[in-house]
C-alpha cells in the first residue's frame, strides 16, 4: 500500500442478483435473474417481486457488505428491502415505478437499526467522497450503471450505487453490485475516469471504534 492511500480489505462482495457469475448474461443478453440457481438466497420467495426489485437493489447490497465486514447482525436482503420501504428510503409510485433509495429516511433508518452514522452528501466530488473513508468509515457513490464498461464512453451520471472501500490520491477501490468481471469486486478506477459516471453525490457510513457484535476490526 503506498502513502497517502487507505483501503479496507477482504469486504464482502454481493451482486444485486442471486450470483456474480450471472450480472453479465442479466444485463447484457436479458437473462431471466430467476434462472440464477441462487436467486433465492436473498430470501426472496416470489419470484416476480425477485425480478421486481434485484435491479433496484444496489444501494441495500452496499450495506450488506458493509455490516457483514463489521459483523454487525442483519436479517436477509427481502427483509432489509421491507424495513427500508417501511421507512420510507423507498417509495412506490402510481405508475408502478419506485422512488429510491431516498437517503435521507436510509440514513435514519441504519442509524436507529444498526448504530451507524450515515452522513449524506448532496453535493461532493469523487475525491472528496473518497477522502471521508478511515478505518471505520466507508463511502457509497451515486454513478452510472455504465461504470461497469469504464473505458467505454459515457454520458449519464447517477442512477445507480457502488460500494467505497479505499482511496489513494489519484482514486478509489470499489465494489459495484451490477458490475462485471473485471469492474465488478475490488476494481479501481482514477478519479478523473470516475467524473464521467459520478452524480456528484453519495453518503458515508461510520461506526463507533470497535462496534459490531463480534468485536471485529477493520482490516488494512
Amino acid at each position: 500500500m503506498t502513502a497517502g492511500s487507505i483501503r479496507h480489505i477482504n469486504v464482502p462482495y454481493y451482486s444485486q442478483w442471486g450470483s456474480p457469475d450471472w450480472v453479465k448474461p442479466i444485463v447484457e443478453e436479458a437473462a431471466d435473474p430467476c434462472d440464477d440457481p441462487h436467486w433465492r438466497q436473498s430470501g426472496f420467495a416470489d419470484p416476480e417481486r425477485y425480478r421486481f426489485w434485484a435491479q433496484r437493489l444496489c444501494g441495500l447490497t452496499c450495506l450488506e457488505s458493509i455490516l457483514d465486514f463489521w459483523r454487525i447482525r442483519r436479517g436477509s436482503r427481502a427483509s432489509l428491502l421491507d424495513a427500508a420501504l417501511a421507512r420510507g428510503a423507498y417509495k412506490m409510485r402510481a405508475d408502478g415505478g419506485v422512488d429510491g433509495l431516498i437517503y435521507q429516511p436510509f440514513a435514519d433508518w441504519v442509524g436507529e437499526v444498526f448504530g451507524l452514522k450515515v452522513e449524506v452528501l448532496p453535493q461532493i466530488g469523487i475525491a472528496q467522497l473518497a477522502a471521508h473513508i478511515d478505518g471505520d468509515t466507508f463511502a457509497i457513490a451515486s454513478v452510472s450503471p455504465l461504470i461497469r464498461y469504464p473505458d467505454e464512453p459515457n454520458e449519464t451520471r447517477g442512477g445507480h450505487l457502488i460500494l467505497l472501500h479505499g482511496a489513494d490520491r489519484h482514486g478509489a477501490w470499489f465494489h459495484n453490485p451490477s458490475g462485471i468481471a473485471p469492474h465488478q469486486a475490488d476494481a479501481y478506477l482514477r478519479f478523473d475516469a470516475f467524473e464521467r459516471f459520478f452524480a456528484g453525490r453519495g453518503m458515508t457510513i461510520s461506526r463507533a471504534n470497535g462496534q459490531g457484535l463480534f468485536g471485529a476490526a477493520p482490516q488494512f
